[in-house]
């Protein structure tokens, strides 16, 4: 019999696109904008004073350029490096780093709330169209609220490749589809790796022994009770949803029963089509659900006592007003809150050239060296009508760059390909969206953080992702990274418009 081989080729994914200004070289709207302001007044200054008046003019223009726009490998200029020192400083100065909630702390009526930008949410349960209770959160500050999708993913482990590509698929179709759901502002998955604390499987197990069983079988489920929990790990993921106050642009504010009245309907169409994206079984979650996984965030030993009251049967009840750390301080390279310290990054730069499905997985699995880890990809999809002008003008600023000067650059001719691409792949149907990542170590020692920055740092390397410690703001990546739906460019006070024609 003659064999037979498979005609299968794994295929690969890439092309991710930073969209840029247009402007001369390697300068976007702003930059070029410097120049021209500078030799017009250089050349002013010359003809009415002398030249070194206009030299020195045009001298303080070329510094303030190079400050402004040239960057480091993670975007950063000389004046965003500066400026975040100045802030962490002027933070530090005012006590502002620093947070005490509870009886004795500062918070309003001695509650633990969150701190920093998640301070002012307000959480509420109601009930979709299949009866099921589902939590969702308000963020009046942007206007926002978000609903949260508990999953369990199948996995990659002994899955045909074919089935994962139909996943990746399944998923980048999901994704895409979200840009014409009506108000949606942003989508999240979190993964998050802890150690299992072995009440779970000691309930199960116990609950299931046969009382005739033979003595042999009995001590061997007690002996796998006893030592299976040892170095084991949990892993659980999350997918929320973040949606706006209003439908669409200039219709009124919706309060949240008309927001939640609206999202009802819709949840579980969106929980079932995510099982074809491999997500597994997706439902939403339950507001004492997420009290839970928000409490235990903040307060990683937490996990064994609610663990332990699921295994004896009584239920755990929290609120939202409880689920935050009594302490916590913002450091510059770390975060402390309640007994446990934790490390966060941002993605700077996505993975350069062709990736295949399993880039991330090393990543995201269990590491010896943390103690709980959380990888967060942070998702803005656009309508299709923004997405078009977008890539057209991305296309056109691309194409500038090359006939601004007589010898094209090969990144340049390769970022023109490249846009032309991602012009052509929209025009056919595909989406747009933008996406970031966040990722927070974990551990219950400071002595412990050195080891647990060193395996995250060398695991994203695996990954071929570029991150950047979110330096003097670590508590704002470390409440990004939660499964709770914040949209960080809403609260920031430099619009986005300007950051990308710098």
């Amino acid at each position: 019999m003659a064999a037979t081989t498979s005609d299968y080729k794994e295929p690969t994914y890439g092309n991710w696109r930073v969209p840029r200004a247009a402007g001369l070289g390697n300068f976007g709207a702003i930059g070029t904008g410097i120049i021209l302001v500078g030799l017009v007044l250089g050349i002013t200054s010359f003809a009415i004073w002398n030249l070194f008046v206009g030299l020195g003019v045009m001298g303080v223009f070329v510094i303030v350029l190079l400050l402004l726009t040239i960057k480091d490998k993670h975007g950063q200029t000389v004046v965003d490096r500066v400026g975040t020192r100045a802030a962490f400083a002027r933070s530090r100065r005012k006590g502002t780093n620093l947070y005490r909630s509870g009886p004795l702390g500062v918070t309003d009526w001695g509650m633990f709330q969150l701190p920093g930008i998640a301070a002012k949410s307000r959480l509420y349960e109601f009930k979709d169209s299949y009866n099921r209770l589902f939590a969702m959160l308000h963020m009046p500050t942007t206007s926002h609220f978000t609903v949260i999708f508990s999953t369990e993913p199948d996995g990659a482990s002994l899955v045909d490749p074919e089935q994962v590509d139909a996943w990746v698929s399944n998923w980048g179709g999901w994704i895409s589809a979200l840009g014409d759901e009506a108000g949606i502002e942003a989508a999240s998955v979190t993964v998050e790796t802890a150690p299992d604390s072995g009440y779970r499987l000691r309930n199960e197990v116990t609950m299931n022994i046969d009382d005739n069983a033979p003595d042999i079988a009995k001590k061997m489920l007690h002996e796998v009770i006893r030592t299976y929990p040892e170095g084991s790990a949990t892993v659980r993921a999350w997918i929320t949803l973040t949606f706006n106050a209003t439908m669409r642009s200039g219709s009124r504010k919706r309060e949240p029963q008309e927001v939640a009245k609206d999202l009802a309907s819709r949840l579980p169409g969106l929980s079932q089509r995510l099982q074809a994206t491999g997500a597994g079984i997706a439902r939403p979650m339950a507001a004492q659900e997420l009290c839970e996984v928000v409490r235990v965030a903040y307060d990683p030993p937490a996990a064994l006592v609610i663990d332990e009251a699921h295994a004896s049967g009584h239920p755990v009840e929290l609120t939202w007003g409880e689920v935050g750390p009594s302490g916590a301080q913002t450091n510059w390279e770390n975060y402390r809150h309640e007994g446990a310290y934790s490390a966060s990054w941002t993605m700077t730069g996505a993975p350069r050239g062709s990736v295949h499905a399993n880039v991330l997985s090393k990543l995201l699995a269990p590491h010896g060296d943390v103690d709980r880890k959380r990888v967060t990809l942070l998702y803005r999809p656009m309508n299709s009508a923004r997405a078009a002008q977008l890539v057209e003008r991305d296309q056109n600023n691309a194409n500038v760059r090359i006939t601004s000067g007589t010898r094209p650059s090969a990144r340049a001719l390769v970022d023109a390909r490249s846009a032309a691409q991602t012009a052509s792949e929209e025009a056919q149907g595909a989406g747009l969206v933008n996406f970031g990542l966040v990722v927070t170590a974990t551990v219950n020692g400071l002595d412990r953080l050195p080891d647990a920055v060193a395996a995250i740092e060398q695991t994203s390397g695996a990954a071929r992702l570029l991150l950047r410690r979110a330096y003097g703001a670590q508590d704002t990546a470390f409440a990004a990274s939660l499964p709770i739906g914040l949209v960080l460019p809403k609260h920031v006070l430099l619009p986005s418009e300007i950051r990308e024609a710098l």
